[in-house]
């Protein structure tokens, strides 16, 4: 599987970000490159970047079961399989919990846990067949409950659960079940992110500027998916809010308050 030359690979919310990188980076290697997103003008504008017979876009919202499994459908309809899952499509949130609406938490449960459970299950039999790689782009979230990101929190702690569930489920069989948590990456998901009415906030609070690249987290989970390795985590402050909530979770508390928080405000 390390070399990636014809491999079907399929990745969700390709039209930007990290998922758009991947979709890069993987056609370069010469896979064959299914993706999805639910803007149509993004997803022209990567179809006229790469005009090739090795790309195929879809209109999909990952939240809508039927259109995750259309999406399946359509691409074993055009390359007969599927080798490879990367199920990236995701939305974030900023709101605190006493302020956010159901309507908000309900949407990012949507999209990044049951997306990821719709596509995975349309796909998983084509990629059992070829020994192949599903891989769940999580996030620190998913370790650590952050401020304002409840939603997204619980989202990717489920999203977590359900991928080592079903790679228990998968031992041995050859099928490789993986999740990435990139920390904090410059990507439009922060101004795509949720406020406490579900409308997105249009602007991000972090310094955009000074985190990974998008390319340069695509690569590092390209690499990881050529090592199988089970899981990923990404940049030092990442490893280190882990390592941090593991073994001295009452010091993480206040650290990871104090770095969301200025004079009782949320700032991040």
């Amino acid at each position: 599987m390390a070399n990636f030359t014809d491999k079907v690979v399929i990745i969700t919310g390709g039209s930007e970000g990290i998922g758009k990188a991947l979709v890069q980076q993987f056609l370069a290697l010469g896979a064959k490159v299914a993706t999805c997103g639910r803007n149509a003008d993004k997803l022209g504008l990567l179809a006229q970047q790469h005009p090739s017979e090795s790309l195929f876009t879809m209109q999909v919202d990952v939240a809508n079961q039927a259109q995750c499994e259309a999406f399946v459908a359509s691409t074993v309809a055009k390359w007969g399989t599927i080798d490879i899952l990367i199920n990236n499509a995701g939305v974030s949130m900023r709101a605190l919990v006493n302020e956010v609406s159901i309507a908000t938490l309900k949407n990012v449960m949507d999209i990044n846990f049951w997306g990821t459970v719709y596509t995975t299950k349309a796909a998983l039999p084509f990629i059992q067949k070829n020994n192949g790689i599903v891989v769940g782009v999580s996030s620190i979230a998913g370790y650590r409950g952050l401020p304002g990101r409840s939603g997204y929190s619980a989202s990717k702690y489920a999203l977590n659960g359900w991928l080592e569930a079903l790679r228990t489920e998968l031992y041995g069989s050859g099928t490789h079940i993986m999740w990435v948590c990139p920390g904090f990456t410059a990507s439009n998901i922060r101004n795509a992110a949720l406020n406490k009415d579900a409308k997105a906030q249009g602007e991000s609070p972090m310094d955009e500027g000074a985190m990974m690249s998008s390319e340069v987290c695509a690569a590092h989970i390209i690499n990881a998916m050529e090592k199988r390795k089970r899981t990923l985590v990404l940049t030092f402050k990442g490893k280190q809010t882990v390592f941090m909530n593991k073994f001295f979770p009452a010091w993480a508390d206040k650290l990871v308050h104090h770095f969301f928080f200025k004079n009782g405000v949320l700032v991040k």
